[in-house]
């Protein structure tokens, strides 16, 4: 598996490389400039009040077929609006909401996002599996 991200202001990119850090032995692809070449987890960023970066969208209307789950940043102050991205992506290719992070996220939030990269690195299979009930995101007591 493969971490993508679409980074705007250096908090996806800060979050990725600590999430690859603890993960290990995993590439990191920047979506403006390299391609996937197997699966992978999209790690982006929420624009504005809630949209999708067009970035993103451009990378997913070529690449969505190996997307297994999608991660947003966002700021708190937006409300309802917070990393919404994730949400839209996922109800668009119809994969799971693995996070929604504050800015660059906390290390509670590095850490469950590389247990879900983990979990799927040692269930790879050709078939999709359902999401594992500690998988689905939540807004917890931050």
């Amino acid at each position: 598996m493969q971490l993508v991200f679409d980074s705007l202001t250096g908090n996806v990119r800060r979050l990725v490389g600590r999430v690859a850090r603890q993960v290990g032995g995993v590439a990191v692809l920047d979506l403006r400039r390299d391609r996937p070449e197997g699966d992978f987890l999209l790690l982006t960023y929420t624009f504005h009040r809630g949209a999708v970066p067009d970035s993103t969208r451009a990378f997913l209307a070529r690449h969505s077929h190996r997307l297994l789950g999608v991660v947003a940043s966002g700021s708190y102050h937006w409300g309802e609006h917070f990393a919404r991205a994730a949400d839209l992506i996922a109800e668009e290719y119809h994969v799971p909401v693995v996070a929604k992070v504050n800015k660059s996220g906390t290390d509670a939030d590095v850490a469950r996002i590389a247990r879900w990269v983990q979990n799927r690195q040692k269930l790879a299979s050709p078939f999709p599996l359902p999401p594992f009930p500690e998988d689905l995101w939540n807004p917890g007591s931050n």
